[in-house]
């Protein structure tokens, strides 16, 4: 894997992501991966006492527990061994000032999707981000993944020809019933609007498809035209999304973004066609990408081969027949992140992390499918000059 060879870890703080959240266990895997990052502080939860408990079980030194993320921004800018970069894992609605406190005090940041609830925040973020020249990194992690970059690298070598097709779904049954009533707190907050943003659906899952759909094709969507659903009876929110997407390219789309494809483990997808061959990458089945040219064989292609592109090489660790995963796709984000942070990338516009610019396209995304549902499916405008 041909990262930054500076043996210097990263000091690490983290937000969020305290006793039995997943997602932080995640974001640490993801930063011990390659040996990057130190983590070194954090507050972990909303309540001081289990944060602080929590950073001490992470062998947390004791002047570091913070108890709220305000005193965390504060304390760490005024150290000499202060934090260089911190993760924001909290509820969608938190994203914006949480971000926002860290950058002011000259902080680089990795946040989770949607960047945040509203594009106003979202657009505050991009310009601090490029007025303090700091790297805002966030997590679209399905792009680390090796045969999603090999993707994206045969379409650019053209490949395929001009792109007429893309097909990408992100549907899961994770909540195909009332979890919430259960008293579910993942389900609690991803489905009350005040604290999920406008669609719950859209900005947690439709989000990631839209991305990992930009990212393989090169594309940019130029118009939507979206209806929205609430299957679950009770839910306070959308959870189901079929959109139909216009690109700048002329190709046309379709989004299937769920939580309640019952029987759906994690069910994301992405089917590109253009002139002459085809391209699938199934999440669940990492390792192989499937190449369909329309004049030969189909082709399945493995992940850890040396003719693959620089790119696809770069994202593994492993020879082939040794499958890699989730974490390890993950920990290629936070790699990519801790190059441009040591390397001081200023211009992250090439880079294969998704940058603080992808959140800000990932929320008018979400904007955009709304506007449309609620005009009846309407094609509605989704650029956003950046």
């Amino acid at each position: 894997m041909a990262h930054s060879t500076t043996p210097r870890k990263l000091r690490l703080g983290m937000v969020g992501g305290g006793p039995g959240s997943n997602i932080g266990e995640t974001h640490r895997y993801a930063a011990r991966f390659d040996g990057r990052y130190n983590l070194v502080t954090g507050v972990f939860a909303s309540s001081t006492e289990r944060s602080r408990d929590f950073a001490a079980t992470l062998d947390i030194a004791p002047d570091r527990r913070y108890g709220t993320w305000q005193e965390m921004a504060e304390q760490e800018a005024q150290r000499e061994d202060g934090i260089e970069v911190v993760a924001i894992m909290t509820p969608n609605n938190t994203h914006y000032p949480v971000a926002k406190g860290f950058l002011e005090q000259g902080i680089n940041i990795i946040c989770d999707k949607p960047l945040t609830t509203t594009l106003e925040d979202a657009l505050d973020l991009l310009r601090l981000t490029r007025e303090t020249g700091l790297v805002f990194g966030v997590t679209y992690n399905y792009t680390g993944y090796p045969m999603v970059r090999q993707a994206r690298a045969m379409i650019r070598n053209g490949d395929l020809g001009k792109i007429r097709l893309v097909q990408v779904e992100h549907a899961s049954g994770w909540a195909s019933t009332l979890l919430e009533a259960e008293g579910h707190k993942q389900a609690i907050w991803r489905t009350t609007p005040s604290i999920a943003g406008k669609s719950s659906v859209v900005g947690d899952l439709g989000t990631h498809a839209h991305h990992l759909a930009r990212f393989i094709t090169g594309l940019e969507i130029n118009e939507v035209s979206a209806e929205l659903s609430t299957i679950v009876p009770g839910r306070q929110t959308d959870d189901n999304a079929h959109i139909k997407l216009r690109f700048d390219n002329g190709a046309k789309g379709m989004m299937w973004a769920s939580m309640v494809a019952a029987g759906h483990l994690h069910g994301q997808r992405i089917r590109v066609y253009g002139e002459h061959s085809s391209l699938e990458w199934i999440q669940e089945e990492p390792e192989q990408l499937i190449f369909r040219p329309v004049d030969g064989p189909i082709q399945t292609l493995s992940r850890g081969f040396g003719w693959l592109s620089p790119e696809a090489q770069h994202a593994s660790r492993l020879w082939p027949g040794h499958p890699e995963g989730f974490l390890a796709a993950f920990a290629n984000i936070y790699s990519d992140i801790a190059d441009a942070i040591i390397d001081r990338q200023t211009d992250t516009s090439n880079a294969l992390f998704p940058t603080v610019e992808d959140g800000v396209l990932g929320v008018r995304f979400v904007d955009a499918a709304v506007e449309s549902n609620e005009q009846g499916g309407r094609w509605v405008d989704a650029t956003l000059a950046l």
